[in-house]
């Protein structure tokens, strides 16, 4: 509830900033490893649309982008999808796997209008 409530602050305040007075829809990146679980926050969204927080109405659609986990043996160049931040190299065996992707929750955009 809190990441969705902050979510909806920032774009909110946002939007206003950029003239607009109401947000259509907003996209967020969620990554497998960022610990944050989709569906709760699209179940926070819908509440505070329902309850039209910032400058939400209930046609406001969110996208959630996910982001597959993938990281990158450092010393075999070996590309594998890891269970945890902290990967073996399945190809060499080795713990120097660094995380490429999956660990991102952001904003990626949002849409927004003059009108209401």
């Amino acid at each position: 509830m809190s990441l969705m409530l902050e979510i909806i602050k920032i774009v909110s305040e946002d939007a206003r900033l950029h003239g607009f007075r109401k947000v259509n829809k907003i996209d967020v990146i969620v990554g497998d490893l960022s610990n944050v679980l989709p569906d709760a926050l699209e179940l926070a969204f819908f509440h505070f649309r329902k309850q039209g927080l910032g400058i939400l109405d209930e046609n406001t659609e969110l996208e959630i982008i996910c982001e597959a986990a993938k990281a990158k043996c450092q010393t075999c160049l070996f590309e594998s999808i890891p269970d945890y931040r902290l990967a073996l190299c399945p190809k060499c065996g080795l713990p120097n796997c660094l995380i490429i992707s999956g660990e991102t929750f952001r904003v990626e955009s949002y849409e927004g209008c003059d009108e209401i």
